[in-house]
């Protein structure tokens, strides 16, 4: 039976990044650029104005000058003219590009503005300017024209679409989204429309496996079969040729029904494990086909399903689609109660997880019924892993925690 470590290492060995592909920039969230974007020019472009009030010239502040007439008004997006006369002043708007003459803005509220009868204006510092360049943004301050701003192997999130978008990056090289089949299996499964019989329950597993692997970027069709040899031999082999990664709930085990590994095998699958040391989850059968598909064959019990997916699953589908996701730092949270744990396996306790007033991550073990109460997830925020070698673990415990919300 393999360690929790040495299954995540067969797992992650499996991986190789998915092809890129070119697509609109709005549709890009959430997905991973495969191309480096570089500053199309200086940011900002030009020295920009970071208040409203007037744009003068220093030197005239130093020689004494308080008072100073308003040639104009220049908004934002204005081209910016000269100071006609350099005791003379500009009203500037924030984000406008700094007058030809001038290299200081005093904020209105630092001003007294009058308006006389010759329909002329005039403003009075009442708080003059420190130095040159007050509530002046200087060009290139941000970064120069050439500069990386986002390496291949990002992930886009609204910021990233934001300078992908000032620098006219209308398309983006990004990877493209795993295929991944989830198939269901059991007798005692119906259709979620279906009214169940007192010995039967709907397929919830299959929507569960559905839902995150669409959070983790992957475009997912549901199969279920019964628990019928004949028809898993017949349908399980398109679905490990035409996938990335094909997730299966139930039929892993040592069950007279769990048909599964033979099925995999008899297609042509490759097992590369089928029991981990853990819990729970234990029973996990993983191996890979030879024309492409990975296959995740996680038991059927709710919980077990859920927590093999988020500890071997979903590191997967993140790491083909950007790399760097495979050996992710970990999390670590402060337990706190104790608990107790006597089988040598590692045990994955769902928490519920909170910030403590010093800042640590806190993690609270949450009630459970076992690995088929599916309701124990909707108080969860995560799952501590307390490792096999140890029984009994304190209060303040620091431990490794992988969160699913």
């Amino acid at each position: 039976m393999l360690t929790v470590d040495e299954a995540t290492r067969r797992v992650l060995a499996t991986v190789h990044p998915l092809p890129a592909e070119t697509i609109p920039l709005p549709e890009a969230l959430g997905r991973v650029l495969r191309e480096p974007l570089y500053a199309d020019r200086d940011f900002p472009p030009f020295n920009r104005v970071a208040m409203d009030g007037i744009a003068v010239a220093f030197a005239a502040v130093a020689a004494g000058q308080l008072t100073f007439p308003i040639e104009r008004t220049q908004l934002a997006g204005q081209p910016p003219l000269p100071l006609q006369q350099p005791g003379a002043a500009i009203e500037i708007m924030t984000g406008a590009a700094l007058p030809p003459g001038t290299d200081t803005v005093v904020r209105y509220e630092d001003l007294i503005l009058t308006d006389s009868t010759n329909g002329t204006r005039t403003a009075t510092l009442q708080v003059p300017p420190p130095a040159p360049g007050h509530n002046v943004h200087p060009r290139a301050a941000d970064r120069r024209q050439g500069d990386l701003l986002l390496p291949a192997g990002t992930l886009l999130g609204p910021a990233e679409l934001a300078v992908a978008a000032t620098i006219g990056a209308t398309t983006l090289a990004v990877t493209r989204r795993p295929k991944v089949a989830v198939v269901s299996t059991g007798d005692e499964l119906v259709a979620i429309a279906d009214t169940p019989l007192p010995h039967q329950i709907r397929r919830s597993n299959a929507y569960m496996l559905q839902a995150a692997a669409q959070q983790a970027g992957a475009l997912v069709s549901i199969f279920h079969f019964d628990d019928d040899l004949a028809a898993l031999q017949a349908g399980l082999p398109p679905l490990l040729r035409e996938y990335d990664a094909v997730l299966l709930s139930g039929g892993v085990s040592k069950g007279k029904a769990d048909f599964l590994p033979q099925a995999l095998q008899e297609a042509g699958a490759e097992e590369l494990f089928h029991e981990v040391q853990q819990r729970p989850g234990k029973p996990f059968w993983f191996g890979r086909h030879p024309q492409g598909a990975v296959i995740f064959a996680l038991p059927g019990n709710p919980v077990s399903t859920f927590v093999n997916y988020y500890r071997y699953a979903q590191p997967w589908l993140q790491a083909v689609q950007q790399p760097a996701a495979a050996t992710p730092p970990p999390t670590y949270a402060v337990l706190t109660q104790e608990v107790t744990f006597r089988p040598r396996l590692t045990h994955f306790l769902l928490v519920s997880l909170s910030s403590g007033p010093d800042g640590r991550l806190l993690a609270t073990p949450e009630r459970a019924g076992g690995s088929g109460d599916l309701a124990s997830l909707l108080p969860s925020d995560g799952f501590l892993e307390l490792p096999a070698e140890t029984e009994y673990f304190a209060a303040g415990s620091v431990l490794p925690v992988w969160r699913f919300r």
